[in-house]
């Protein structure tokens, strides 16, 4: 009886890491449908509305990408889907400020396996899942994917996602089209994009915005 058991368990763990993999395997090509967060949206709002339009890392202005690694994960580039340093960081910032706001430490990548794949939730299951998947699409996927991915799901207003859905709903204007002011504005939203406007930004989304312009100079000068 306990080896059936264990055996059930065995065969259901190897299938579940089967298909996560083939899945994997073809997001790596085709676009994702929709997300968890999106369905969940979709019953939250009155509308039911999803504004979402699917483009190309091509046809993203490159200011948007090198916007969200400012301010999101300066390592994206260099890490496997996490960033130690900045781990060990948040863990002693949130032990020593125990009851206030917890300060996270995901990266891109660890942000854009959360949405394709996982229930917005704060537990050690969804966390555990969210470190498999993140393996999972490094693995996979190359870092431009990854970055892909990222701008064509990620929330950025209310019922808004990807990159060209939020470049209409600010700024009237193609994804491709957009400034380096108004990618760092998107950019400077993504903690709580239903709070913050990139249209009407406040004192500290701008104050965050001229940080992020900052740092963007000098990330390009790093790559020269």
């Amino acid at each position: 009886m306990l080896k059936k058991v264990v055996r059930t368990i065995a065969y259901c763990i190897l299938g579940f890491v089967a298909l996560s993999f083939i899945s994997t395997l073809i997001f790596r090509w085709v676009p994702i449908p929709a997300t968890p967060l999106m369905v969940i949206r979709y019953f939250e709002m009155e509308d039911g509305k999803i504004d979402k339009t699917w483009k190309p890392l091509s046809e993203i202005n490159s200011s948007l990408p090198l916007a969200v690694v400012t301010s999101e994960d300066q390592k994206f580039e260099d890490h496997f889907g996490f960033d130690i340093e900045a781990i060990e960081k948040a863990a002693k910032y949130n032990q020593k400020h125990k009851g206030g706001k917890v300060k996270g430490a995901s990266t891109i990548s660890q942000q854009t396996a959360k949405n394709v794949f996982l229930w917005p939730s704060r537990s050690w299951i969804r966390k555990g899942f969210e470190v498999y998947f993140t393996f999972v699409i490094e693995v996979c996927w190359s870092k431009e994917r990854i970055m892909e991915v990222y701008l064509n799901v990620i929330e950025m207003g209310p019922g808004v996602y990807g990159a060209e859905a939020a470049a209409q709903y600010y700024f009237h204007k193609p994804a491709s089209q957009l400034t380096r002011e108004q990618s760092a504005l998107i950019a400077a939203i993504l903690p709580n994009p239903i709070k913050w406007s990139a249209a009407k930004p406040t004192p500290y989304i701008s104050r965050k915005k001229a940080w992020i312009l900052q740092h963007m100079r000098k990330i390009e000068l790093k790559e020269i």
